[in-house]
Parts: C-alpha cells; structure tokens; sequence
C-alpha cells in the first residue's frame, strides 16, 4: 500500500537526526506492507486512527482511499495531544 505523509509529518521527518531517521524509514517500509508490520495498535476512541511504535517516538496513521496517510511523526510524550 502506498504510504504518504501530511504536510505536518513531513516537517516532523525532516527534523530527525539519522540514527532515528533510520529507524522511522523501517517503520514507514513496514507500513507499504499489508497487513502493516510493526507494533501497530488502534488509538482508543479515534475511530480508524492507528500508532505505530519506533523506539521512543510513534508514527500516528489512518488509511483512506487506498493510501496510508501518516500524519504525526514525534516523540512519545506529546504526539498524542490535539488530534485532528
């Protein structure tokens, strides 16, 4: 499946030193897979909102018309707040 980041995710992305830029690109290839692989869990009372869990950080995503959307890409402790 075809993986796209938002425009908000992407700023997020480009802010990574490498070693973490690393491990976020084998998240996101793991994402292309279907089903996805990775520690993926569905966020509690987000309807179709899904996490996927890279060392400290989470890569937040829905799927719609046939793309994955990412659109968060941040640390653990405020990627969960305000989400939209």
């Amino acid at each position: 499946m075809e993986v796209r980041l938002t425009g908000k995710a992407e700023k997020e992305y480009e802010k990574l030193n490498q070693p973490m830029l690393d491990r976020i690109n084998g998240g996101l290839d793991g994402l292309e897979k279907e089903p996805p692989v990775g520690d993926i869990r569905p966020l509690k009372g987000q309807h179709g909102i899904f996490r996927l869990k890279v060392g400290g950080y989470r890569i937040l995503f829905y799927d719609r018309d046939g793309i994955r959307w990412v659109f968060r890409i941040a640390p653990r402790g405020g990627v969960y707040g305000r989400l939209k």
